[in-house]
């Protein structure tokens, strides 16, 4: 049975980007694996088992030689407009991890660990708890699907946070799949018809669309309002207006729709300066009023300043907890706005210190050394 299996998971593992020997390789360590498992534990599901730890096994190795080089010397794997023409086992793999005998946390942890390929320590960083707890919380969740029959998959709300999660996490790990999570968000829009299925696809799109700028030549980070808008790729950002269009016009709103709405006002913007900061807080105090989540706060905080000056900005984010990540840069920028250089300085450094990311670490860091040679 196994040999008969093989050709079509080493067919899953090239469609999702891995180069042909890399996949025969990471194969070859999942069949050997199931001989030493499936006697004892036979999975329900061969072909989904195999598919699943072949490619957890790809993404081992390809985290082990980004280790060794740069992020930009990893081949960008642009995801093509239009819909997805074939479709394999991944997509029902995130909804049968979505199991309703977990809850939503639980599953969607378990999900990005089992499917999504992430760390612990990465999906704790996403979740903003300390990694024993997230280990916990994972430990758990297997326990409570051992034994359980997966003929009741999850809901999409469940597999959308976890594509989100995903998405976000191939920008700042070691692994770009962002790409791979823009190819799942297709294939879901293509067979289920909800607006926030849309808005999620529009937002990833639109965020997608500023990739080539959001680094230097060098690596560094360039914030939003330094970015290059002449390498924005025009062409996903349409794509993702209309997309969020055509779901807004169905007056369901969503998180992830008030998100791309968001995102399209940056897109639309010529310049930074040019934003139109003034709606943006409209739409953050939409993404307050469906979420109530202290990020979004967070976010709203520096919107505020942008549009009624630095220091209503801090006084939105006195409001908030001061251990938020990234609380304290966003401080620091509001005070370099307001003029108090000193203090943007101390809060710049403070930040890098608890920067979690190398390449935003180095940035902050830059940041302050700046301003401590006015």
């Amino acid at each position: 049975m196994l040999r008969s299996l093989t050709p079509g998971v080493l067919g899953v593992l090239v469609r999702r980007g891995a180069d042909f020997a890399a996949a025969e390789d990471a194969v070859q360590d999942a069949l050997v694996e199931a001989l030493r498992v499936w006697p004892d534990d036979p999975p329900r599901e061969p072909r989904a088992w195999l598919v699943t730890v072949a490619w957890r096994r790809f993404l081992d190795t390809a985290r082990a030689d980004a280790a060794r080089r740069r992020r930009e010397d990893l081949v960008d794997e642009e995801p093509a407009p239009g819909p997805v023409p074939e479709a394999d086992d991944t997509l029902r793999l995130y909804f049968l991890c979505a199991h309703p005998s977990l809850t939503p946390s639980s599953a969607v942890a378990l999900t990005l660990r089992a499917v999504g390929g992430l760390t612990t320590r990465q999906i704790a960083r996403a979740y903003l708890v300390p990694e024993p707890t997230m280990a916990q919380r994972i430990s758990r969740a297997k326990r409570t699907v051992t034994g359980v029959r997966f003929d009741r998959p999850g809901d999409v709300t469940t597999v959308l946070r976890v594509l989100y999660l995903v998405f976000n996490e191939g920008y700042s790990g070691d692994v770009d799949l962002a790409a791979e999570a823009i190819r799942l968000a297709r294939q879901l829009a293509t067979v289920v018809d909800h607006p926030e299925v849309a808005g999620l696809l529009a937002l990833m799109l639109l965020h997608h669309a500023r990739r080539a700028s959001r680094t230097g030549p060098d690596g560094d980070l360039v914030p939003l309002a330094d970015q290059d808008r002449r390498r924005w790729d025009t062409g996903l950002i349409a794509e993702g207006v209309e997309i969020l269009q055509t779901a807004l016009s169905r007056d369901r709103l969503g998180e992830f729709q008030a998100q791309a709405a968001v995102a399209a006002l940056h897109a639309d913007a010529p310049t930074a300066a040019e934003t139109d900061w003034v709606q943006i807080v409209e739409w953050y105090d939409e993404l307050v009023r469906l979420t109530d989540s202290p990020v979004v706060r967070l976010n709203r905080a520096v919107a505020v300043g942008e549009a009624d000056g630095p220091r209503a900005g801090l006084a939105a984010l006195a409001a908030l907890d001061d251990t938020l990540p990234r609380h304290t840069a966003a401080a620091a920028y509001l005070h370099e706005r307001d003029g108090d250089w000193s203090t943007a300085a101390r809060l710049y450094a403070e930040a890098a210190r608890r920067a979690t990311n190398l390449a935003e670490r180095d940035h902050l860091t830059r940041q302050a050394a700046r301003l401590n040679t006015r």
